[in-house]
């Protein structure tokens, strides 16, 4: 018995040391995430607002200096990032502020047949309850209607009008399934008039997008063709584009469209068709989650606002969209 014990006593006894040694043992230093632009030496840490032209870090009262002059502000996101949703916030209440009369606002995340449902929540003729299901937020964007409730009341209280720029998501489908050609009279009226399909810079980055994709696994899936899924992807952007442009020939005035970042990372989504229509001054602002090191072209936007990659539930939609939160580098596309 006593064999025994001296035994387990030499157990606990190595064991002590182990764990005594483990605990003096120098620990693994986890290098954080970090950012630096092409050409540039300096390295950006999360929550850094970045110039991208010029290559530095700027704060947010600059930010907001640097965007007086601009006529359409385009801000990112990735949509169940809460945290772009803060900032989404903050961006509009510092542009609400500061302008006289304050800036339009438009949604991606409303189509152009809501606009009249739209036009009764800003005028205080609808209520929240009433106003969700009249643009049927349940089935028709799905993401948590929490992460938009701000953006809707800042625009209520503050805004001139609140616009529902996209495609109607059936219609978009369908062009994605059999493309354009396939659209009926009625359909095809729904959507852009104008839809430029030779962007090379535009079609190549969703080419390797498409490839990557999850549906391509998927056989049950009815995006069979790469031309199908950039014409749906045009005629997203195209209308955004064509719907903001005609209310700045309409109405002139500020506007901040809040959209997706696969939609103005570039500029070859909706910025630049937007140019294509009206002759305005424009500035995109992506809000990027930093995950690991990275390097920003400088082309990707004006400026670049590094986040966490926090996230929270959805429901999943529109299996053919762009993966928004993810951009190029070095000829891939990186998260």
């Amino acid at each position: 018995m006593s064999g025994t014990l001296r035994k387990f006593g030499l157990y606990v006894a190595i064991t002590v040391l182990l764990m005594m040694f483990q605990a003096c043992a120098p620990k693994k230093h986890v290098m954080p995430p970090l950012s630096t632009v092409e050409g540039i030496q300096r390295h950006f840490s999360q929550g850094r607002i970045i110039d991208l032209e010029a290559g530095e870090a700027i704060g947010f009262t600059d930010l907001i200096e640097k965007l007086k002059p601009v006529d359409v502000i385009f801000v990112g996101e990735v949509h169940n990032n809460p945290e772009h949703h803060l900032i989404q916030v903050q961006l509009l209440q510092a542009l609400m502020a500061r302008y006289v009369p304050p800036p339009a606002v438009a949604m991606e995340f409303f189509d152009t047949t809501r606009q009249p449902v739209l036009d009764q929540f800003m005028n205080g003729d609808l209520d929240e309850t009433a106003f969700l299901e009249q643009v049927d937020w349940k089935n028709s964007w799905r993401f948590p209607y929490h992460l938009y409730r701000p953006i809707l009341w800042v625009s209520q209280d503050k805004g001139t009008a609140l616009l529902g720029i996209n495609a109607p998501n059936a219609v978009v489908k369908k062009v994605a399934r059999s493309g354009l050609k396939s659209l009926t009279s009625e359909e095809r009226n729904q959507v852009a008039r104008d839809i430029d399909l030779g962007n090379k810079a535009h079609r190549e980055h969703l080419s390797r997008i498409f490839k990557q994709h999850p549906f391509k696994k998927n056989p049950m899936h009815r995006v069979k063709t790469f031309d199908h899924f950039y014409q749906a992807q045009c005629v997203w952007d195209e209308t955004m584009a064509e719907t903001i442009a005609a209310y700045i020939k309409a109405h002139g005035g500020k506007m901040v469209v809040f959209t997706g970042n696969g939609h103005i990372m570039n500029k070859f989504g909706i910025p630049d068709r937007v140019l294509r229509r009206v002759d305005v001054k424009t500035a995109t602002i992506v809000l990027y989650p930093l995950t690991e090191r990275t390097t920003l072209n400088k082309k990707l936007a004006d400026y670049v606002w590094l986040t966490s990659d926090s996230k929270t539930g959805r429901t999943m939609r529109r299996p053919m969209k762009v993966q928004h939160g993810k951009t190029e580098r070095k000829g891939k596309i990186e998260k």
